[in-house]
């Protein structure tokens, strides 16, 4: 109980390790979170340091989980979290988990690159059964066009008689007939218009309908609108400026049949490609799945166990070798209350590892400032984060937190102050109490309802200390409420002849007096009588009253305050070092 008002008693001790041993026994030693470890290598780089090259291999492990968390995700397959958390993996299983990480990506990327691949041609065949169903309207045979004026072209745009005057002209300079087909995104049809006007100066003939279904943007991702279009060009050199053309303005080109029966056979070959693909991305997602949900199966496991892998090759690299480099040797800070738990996670390590030797612990005299250590419980942990954010006390100084329990939700409830709203709030706040071992509510990844969740006791606080504020303040919902009936009557004045009916509709304010007798019939049992409710001064009464009690209650928060320091001005201080230490403290993390 005397850590909950004042930090914990600390001491500084020495471990000797075993090679053998030292990740066995840092495990758990994480396991039991009671150590600060202190950086013996501060001018080592990181880069330099023994265990470097484990570390990078964690993450590395890190970097496929977390791709595969992502996957899984996107396939809207739950991840499995178990009750218990898993121990740090042993240094002979972590080659297995290597090994199985990196076959499992190797495995999803594969398939995931075919996926992508059979959806790109997928998309493509699709275009250009698109293209070629639109642009059976821009092409016409005509029978006299074709004998008398097309010749060896089987067909061509329908033209007006300028345009066919224009034609025969270019037939005559020998100059070769071309088509251009594809698509182009909505946005860029008028652009890419101009464009082909002004660049080939007249010799194309542009013919465009829009998609009437919205296809894939092979780019985003995203539904889009196209537009199919044909282009007509005559000459090598305009062709190939419709070409790039085509190109600056990311347009999708596909080849376009020279006859009716050619486009037949292709749109046929089309639809049959396309229900092949479907049928084999189908095979691909039940296969993606499969391989998915089985790597979702073990994937909790994996991710605490190669954080605690990480986290216990971090604080390796501050121990440092003796001169046999047989042994590591280890300075920590840890209450002396658990300096038995130490020894015997140190016991517990070697036996694990199989060391013939055991790591063994040695307290040493110091004069550094030891860390605070405050031990916290569900009630106290919120309020201890608040009082936290102002600064963490000195060592063995006086703790404020047990009091901000009291201190906070009341001065909060001061200024809401209304039984309503404050019973609802305690309500919310009740639910959370209940359900707090819900696994869903502990690993929510939300951070509104984190927050809420890990201040439910000061909120249920909170919503109780406002219940009786606001029954005080005799505000509910924001209306007055009359339970115990007003110690005011009206009625008394009239009958003394005090007021009468004259005098009601001369004034428009009146006053009760106190004095007369049946006016105050005592005092109103428990907050504000009810009667203010009526009163012309009832908000600048409230206002007032409230204030002065802000002040009272603020100035002896304030002289409490001072008092506690008092106590910590007798207690003894000791200098202030920059030593570097880290605690290890090994929990699980949602993923």
């Amino acid at each position: 109980m005397g850590s909950l008002f004042r930090s914990e008693t600390m001491c500084l001790a020495q471990l000797f390790l075993q090679s053998g041993s030292a990740y066995d026994c840092i495990s758990e030693l994480g396991e039991l979170g009671v150590a600060e470890f202190r950086d013996l290598n501060p001018h080592v780089s990181p880069f330099q340091r023994k265990f470097v090259g484990e570390v990078k291999k964690c993450e590395e492990l890190e970097r496929i989980l977390g791709y595969l968390v992502q996957e899984i995700k996107k396939a809207d397959i739950p991840l499995p979290e178990g009750d218990i958390t898993p121990a740090a993996p042993l240094p002979k299983h972590i080659l297995d988990i290597q090994e199985q990480l990196q076959k499992l990506e190797m495995e999803l990327s594969e398939v995931m690159k075919n996926k992508e691949k059979l959806s790109r041609n997928l998309q493509e065949l699709i275009e250009y059964s698109c293209l070629l169903r639109v642009s059976q309207g821009f092409v016409h045979r005509s029978a006299e066009h074709e004998s008398s004026l097309y010749g060896s072209y089987e067909e061509f745009p329908p033209l007006e008689k300028e345009l066919l005057l224009d034609y025969i002209s270019m037939q005559r300079m020998s100059l070769k007939l071309g088509f251009v087909s594809g698509l182009v995104q909505r946005a860029k049809v008028d652009a890419f218009e101009k464009m082909l006007w002004r660049v080939c100066m007249g010799y194309t003939i542009l013919t465009y309908a829009e998609l009437e279904e919205g296809l894939v943007d092979p780019d985003t991702g995203e539904i889009t609108k196209w537009f199919v279009f044909l282009i007509s060009y005559w000459g090598e050199h305009i062709g190939q400026k419709v070409k790039k053309i085509c190109d600056c303005y990311h347009c999708h080109i596909y080849p376009y049949p020279n006859s009716v029966e050619e486009r037949k056979e292709v749109l046929q070959g089309l639809k049959t490609r396309i229900q092949d693909l479907h049928t084999v991305l189908a095979r691909t997602d039940d296969y993606l799945r499969q391989v998915l949900c089985k790597a979702s199966e073990s994937i909790y496991t994996w991710v605490i166990q190669v954080k605690k892998m990480k986290a216990i090759y971090y604080i390796l690299n501050f121990c440092s070798f003796d001169v046999t480099n047989k042994c590591l040797i280890a300075e920590v800070w840890c209450p002396v209350a658990d300096l038995q738990s130490v020894r015997h996670a140190l016991e517990e390590g070697s036996r694990k590892s199989g060391a013939t030797i055991p790591s063994f612990i040695n307290r040493i005299p110091t004069n550094e400032t030891p860390p605070t250590l405050i031990r916290t419980n569900k009630l106290t942990s919120g309020f201890q984060s608040i009082v936290d954010l102002y600064g963490v006390g000195s060592y063995r100084e006086v703790n404020p937190a047990p009091y901000t329990i009291i201190t906070f939700p009341f001065l909060f409830a001061v200024m809401f102050g209304d039984c309503g709203h404050g019973f609802l709030m305690a309500l919310f706040a009740l639910w959370m109490v209940l359900y707090e071992k819900n696994p869903t509510l502990q690993r929510t990844r939300d951070e509104i309802v984190k927050t809420f969740f890990e201040g439910r006791y000061i909120i249920l606080l909170m919503g109780l200390f406002s219940v009786y504020t606001g029954f005080i303040y005799n505000d509910c919902f924001s209306k007055s409420l009359n339970i115990f009936g007003s110690r005011w009557s009206v009625s008394a004045m009239f009958n003394r002849t005090i007021w009468n009916n004259s005098v009601v509709q001369q004034n428009r304010f009146l006053s009760l007096d106190p004095n007369v007798k049946g006016v105050l019939n005592g005092v109103y049992p428990f907050g504000i009588d009810p009667i203010w409710n009526l009163a012309n001064n009832r908000l600048s009464f409230l206002n007032s009253f409230k204030m002065k009690m802000s002040v009272i209650l603020g100035v002896t928060h304030m002289t409490f305050g001072i008092i506690l320091g008092f106590f910590n001005h007798m207690s003894v201080s000791l200098p202030c070092t920059s030593n570097e230490w880290r605690i290890l403290d090994i929990r699980p993390h949602p993923i």
